[in-house]
């Protein structure tokens, strides 16, 4: 579990690093200018219509072939889509070829984190005693922002440690050969993994389904609404008021790059602290309170705390930590929620139709969208108005789901 635990900080380095470095790939890769930002955004949204797909293919061979499988295979495909990443030749070498192979290779790596998260969630979830799901499935909502925040630290430091030509010859690759130095070294380690227990029950009873992604949609509907719920607010949360944060307080001109970053830093640390917390509170209360309190939450906050980011440098620094706990706090009790919603038979196409295809709507466009109505209506608090509006459209269903928590005896 803590091998399970560790790639997972390792997945998210690799994916998340593209969002943190948007501004620099948006001059390396797409020639700078007004809309090469959104261009850089644009790519990560496309990308990330690959994801529910990888979800599918990734969570057929988990629900058919183990967890561990899927895990092995999900991670050698980041490392070696990372390495090429860090090799590719730039705008200034060949032109617009370079921000097509940018594109090919975030497809790619967006594929591979399909199946990766879930997987890592069923895998917590089925090694943990009953009584402490919330908690140890937090982990990989923690170990995931653990990955970001290595990701937005060297990041950070790669920017303050070389000077911008010097950034734009050969510095912003180091960030990316450090990813797929790291994959490789975890790669190892995970191939030591045990098989899940509940897999292993379902290897031995001979019940693991032969059609997992039909069995889901026959028997768990009901389950696949409400984790594209849950997924849907923690999703807009995270990619909005987190991993967009750094190009909004830039592009705004409020604070420059390198402090973009380490306040990001700041932020991704309120989230490490949250996350097992709000987990163990899920344990004890249930999985339903919390949901409905952040749903509420969500729905009243961001735009305020948008509005402070725009503000003075320490505005900004409240606005984000405030932003990164609701975020942080929304994965912890959705990363248990939605993965109680199934059985352990066909658990991650379930969680593939469900989860991941609110992540691929509600995660990879909102950067994209957010910078698109900032620019077209001149409004800075538009990314806020977006975690709101998701937040009062799933709150009905937030109200009406049963508790998942399983009784304690």
């Amino acid at each position: 579990m803590i091998i399970a635990g560790l790639s997972t900080i390792v997945e998210w380095y690799d994916f998340t690093l593209y969002l943190y470095f948007a501004t620099v790939l948006s001059r390396l890769f797409f020639g700078g200018g007004a809309g090469s930002l959104v261009t850089t955004l644009a790519g990560f949204a496309v990308a990330y219509l690959l994801r529910p797909l990888g979800a599918i293919v990734f969570g057929h061979i988990g629900d058919r072939f183990g967890r561990r499988v899927m895990m092995l295979t999900s991670m050698a495909l980041m490392s070696a889509a990372m390495l090429a990443t860090a090799l590719l030749p730039t705008f200034g070498a060949i032109g617009a070829g370079a921000g097509w192979l940018l594109l090919g290779l975030r497809c790619v790596m967006s594929f591979s984190v399909g199946g990766e998260y879930t997987g890592v969630v069923a895998y917590l979830l089925e090694g943990a005693p009953v009584r402490r799901r919330g908690l140890i499935a937090s982990c990989a909502s923690a170990a995931s922002e653990v990955g970001a925040l290595l990701a937005v630290g060297v990041s950070a430091l790669t920017v303050a440690a070389v000077s911008p030509t010097a950034l734009a010859a050969w510095g912003w690759r180091i960030p990316f050969l450090v990813g797929a130095g790291l994959a490789a070294a975890v790669w190892i380690a995970r191939s030591t993994m045990e098989e899940s227990p509940d897999f292993e029950r379902q290897r031995h009873a001979g019940t693991a389904p032969a059609a997992p992604l039909r069995y889901a949609l026959t028997r768990h509907r009901a389950g696949i609404a409400r984790s594209f719920a849950i997924s849907a607010l923690g999703s807009i949360t995270y990619y909005v008021g987190i991993t967009y944060v750094p190009a909004f307080l830039s592009s705004a001109g409020a604070i420059g790059e390198g402090e973009a970053l380490w306040l990001s830093t700041v932020a991704a640390v309120v989230v490490i602290l949250v996350t097992p917390l709000v987990g163990a509170l899920s344990d004890r209360w249930g999985r339903k309170p919390i949901l409905v309190g952040l749903g509420v939450a969500s729905a009243v906050l961001p735009i305020t705390l948008f509005s402070l980011m725009t503000g003075s440098p320490t505005e900004a620094l409240f606005g984000a930590m405030a932003l990164a706990a609701i975020a942080g706090a929304v994965s912890a009790v959705g990363a248990v929620a939605t993965a109680e919603q199934f059985p352990g038979e066909g658990r991650l196409s379930g969680l593939a139709m469900g989860a991941t295809a609110a992540t691929a709507i509600f995660g990879g466009f909102t950067p994209w969208l957010a910078q698109i109505l900032i620019a077209r209506s001149g409004w800075p608090l538009a990314p806020g108005a977006m975690i709101a509006v998701v937040a009062l459209a799933v709150l009905p269903v937030f109200l009406r789901a049963p508790e998942t928590r399983p009784p304690v005896t």
